[in-house]
C-alpha cells in the first residue's frame, strides 16, 4: 500500500489526540487511540493492554492540577499498516484555579520528554501499539512524588 500524505497527518492527529483527551480528562476518548494490545514506559510507569493504560493515565494525570501537554517536532515514518513517530513533548502541572479566577498560576511542575511511538493501522484507522518517553529535563516538584 502507497504511504500519502493523509497517513502521515493521521498519524500526527493521533498524537494530537492522545493528549488532547489527557488534558481535558476524557480518558474513555483514550480507547480510540490506544490498540488493544498498547504498551507504554513512561516516568509514570510501565503498563501494557488498553485498559492498563488508559488506568495509568487516568492515574497521572487525575490530580488537583491542570495538566497541558506541548507535542512538538513530530518527525513520522510511514511504511505500509506501520508507523513510527519521534516527537518532543513538554507537560506542565498547574494548580487548579486561582484566588481570583482571572490570573494564570505559575506551574508546579514542567517536564521534557522525547517520545517514541508506534502505530499501526486497523479497520478502525490508525491506533498507538507503543508509547516510550524519557525524560530530557524537568522543573519542578512532580505530583507523582506528591502522591507517593
Amino acid at each position: 500500500m502507497p504511504v500519502t500524505a493523509t497517513d502521515r497527518a493521521d498519524v500526527t492527529q493521533l498524537i494530537y489526540r492522545l493528549y488532547a483527551c489527557m488534558d481535558e480528562g476524557r480518558f474513555a476518548g483514550l480507547s480510540s487511540v490506544f490498540s488493544d494490545d498498547i504498551s507504554v514506559r513512561t516516568p509514570g510507569g510501565l503498563a501494557t493492554g488498553r485498559e492498563a493504560v488508559i488506568a495509568q493515565a487516568s492515574r497521572n494525570h487525575s490530580t488537583t492540577e491542570r495538566v497541558q501537554h506541548f507535542v512538538h517536532n513530530p518527525l513520522v515514518e510511514v511504511d505500509g499498516d506501520h508507523a513510527t513517530v519521534r516527537a518532543d513533548v513538554i507537560v506542565t502541572f498547574t494548580p487548579d484555579g486561582t484566588p481570583d479566577g482571572r490570573t494564570a498560576p505559575e506551574p508546579r511542575y514542567t517536564l521534557s520528554e522525547r517520545f517514541h511511538y508506534e502505530a499501526t493501522r486497523s479497520s478502525e484507522g490508525w491506533r498507538l501499539s507503543r508509547v516510550d518517553g524519557t525524560p530530557v529535563w524537568a522543573r519542578g516538584t512532580s505530583p507523582l512524588a506528591a502522591q507517593a
